[in-house]
């Protein structure tokens, strides 16, 4: 199969291609500069200093004073660069031959150029969506395709931190040549998805614009604790879009809390999505408006835009307030044969807090090997990982003495360490015992950076968002980060987790409690396992 460039910025777009199942040989994880003194002992089955922090400039080995980042057989292609603090060394991406360098420039200017010449004046890229600057985090979304092989090295001086994430994708793919001399079609390629992207949530999802699908519109009146159908099908379909209309006064945003939304899929008993409406559109009652490429909130509306394909369908609506609610949605679908139906993906998403299901609980607390590991998604069978609505509630008694810098004072010089977001992600496919994405921190993971120094501020964008946050970090944050060209693949098993550091009792009346909405999809075929119901 030959895939061409235009192709791959489709994957960063198209949400039915989530619900493909994955391909044998189809992998997905990231290279990051985590600490190195984190290790497994296949000897012994443990883990040591599975904890450890210094995840500033960790490599795979150095060659001569250079260090490599990333090193991978192809066919594949890196979706997203991201760095904490990129400075003035060099970058250099080789790809195909390993003697010449495909890329060569400073760190910091891929995060502001497509191509870097020293002998000219060169333009800064002007793809604002596509090369995000998230509070402090730099971020950068142009693909660079291999077919056999690419490797990444960093010169001395190029800053802190880095995150390269990449597909790879089965043997029989192929893939373009990767250039920085953009043909026009490439250019205008890349200047429409970064449109697309500013747009997300408006004209690429209006209810009414999409061939080929249906509309319908619903109201809901739910007494106080009752439980009620909003949607049944009993044909295939498949649903693109879920809207929640606003009605101040019949329903506040502040209500989603307590609405809860279950959804089953071709009549099982069990349910696949069991979460908060506000989970589902990845808020909480302090959320600001915002828009990602998967769902939005704005003044108006709660939008979610999964693909949802099925053979029957039932969606009900739990009411766990004590008044009544009316409530408007609207559902887009369009209809599907039988045999797509079979063959396609089941959408998951499945509200909960500290939940260990099968693991060995023990070996995760501090005296554990697998201490601070914190499980954001068990599940067993063929599918892939889209990412996590995460809500952190971390409150803390104000220290009385005054810091000697702005709030609580900067870095080691706090009157309190309240930080919550030290901790990596850890992701283990298929029963990997070692996982191929290990993080730097939860809000490098997000694609933001040095989130514990103040100002704390609001983002959107297409796959990241923080929407709620306290303005010195004292009370309830929610944070947003979605896999849709970086799906993360599964044969079999998929182990997702968050470090932790902090307890949920960290210090006398301080919290500090996590609960996630981790989306996916999994092949309906008996094999699937979610534990959480």
């Amino acid at each position: 199969m030959k895939l061409t460039y235009q192709d791959l910025l489709e994957k960063m777009t198209n949400m039915e291609m989530l619900a493909i199942p994955p391909e044998k040989g189809e992998m997905g994880g990231n290279f990051s500069s985590y600490d190195r003194n984190s290790s497994y002992d296949p000897s012994t089955d443990t883990y040591s200093q599975w904890g450890a922090n210094r995840d500033c400039d960790g490599y795979i080995r150095m060659e001569k004073d250079r260090l490599v980042a990333f090193e991978m057989e192809g066919p594949g292609v890196i979706w997203r660069i991201w760095s904490a603090n990129p400075q003035e060394g060099h970058i250099r991406i080789y790809t195909e031959n390993e003697q010449k360098e495909k890329m060569d420039m400073p760190f910091r200017k891929l995060f502001e150029r497509y191509a870097y010449d020293e002998s000219r004046v060169e333009w800064p890229a002007n793809f604002p969506e596509l090369m995000p600057i998230l509070s402090r985090g730099r971020n950068r979304f142009i693909p660079i395709p291999f077919n056999h092989y690419c490797k990444v090295t960093l010169d001395p001086g190029w800053g802190e931190f880095y995150h390269i994430t990449y597909t790879k994708f089965p043997s029989c793919v192929e893939l373009p040549e990767y250039s920085l001399d953009m043909e026009i079609e490439v250019q205008t390629a890349l200047a429409v998805l970064d449109r697309k992207f500013y747009l997300r949530g408006k004209e690429a999802y209006e209810a009414n614009q999409l061939e080929n699908t249906l509309v319908e519109n619903l109201t809901l009146n739910c007494e106080a604790g009752e439980q009620k159908i909003l949607y049944q099908s009993d044909k295939p379909l498949a649903i693109s879009g879920i809207w929640l209309l606003a009605d101040e006064k019949q329903c506040a945003w502040e209500d989603l809390e307590k609405l809860r939304m279950e959804i089953y899929w071709d009549g099982e008993k069990e349910k696949s999505v069991s979460c908060s409406l506000a989970s589902f559109f990845g808020v909480i009652k302090e959320s600001c408006e915002y828009r990602s490429w998967p769902v939005s909130k704005t003044e108006r509306e709660c939008a979610a835009f999964w693909y949802m394909p099925c053979k029957s369908v039932i969606i009900k609506i739990i009411n766990n307030h004590n008044i009544k609610l009316r409530l408007d949605f609207r559902i887009r679908y369009a209809d599907i044969s039988m045999d797509e139906a079979e063959q396609l993906m089941r959408f998951h998403a499945k509200e909960h807090g500290t939940e260990f299901a099968y693991l060995e609980k023990e070996r995760f607390e501090k005296s554990g090997d697998r201490w601070p590991d914190w499980p954001v998604l068990l599940c067993k069978g063929r599918g892939r990982f889209c990412g996590m609505h995460l809500v952190v509630d971390n409150h803390f008694v104000k220290p009385e003495n005054e810091a000697e810098e702005w709030w609580y004072g900067i870095a080691d010089n706090k009157t309190i360490d309240w930080w919550w977001g030290e901790g990596d992600e850890k992701f283990f496919v298929d029963g990997e015992k070692f996982p191929s994405s290990f993080g730097t921190g939860s809000e490098d993971y997000i694609g933001y950076a040095w989130a514990a120094e103040p100002p704390h501020v609001y983002f959107d964008s297409a796959y990241a968002v923080q929407n709620a946050v306290p303005l010195d970090g004292n009370g309830n944050t929610s944070l947003l980060r979605f896999h849709i060209c970086d799906a993360i693949p599964f044969q079999n098993q998929f182990e997702g987790f968050l470090e932790k550091y902090n307890d949920n009792g960290w210090s006398v009346n301080a919290t500090c409690e996590y609960t996630v909405t981790p989306f996916w999809y999994v092949l309906h075929d008996g094999n699937q396992v979610d534990p959480y119901q």
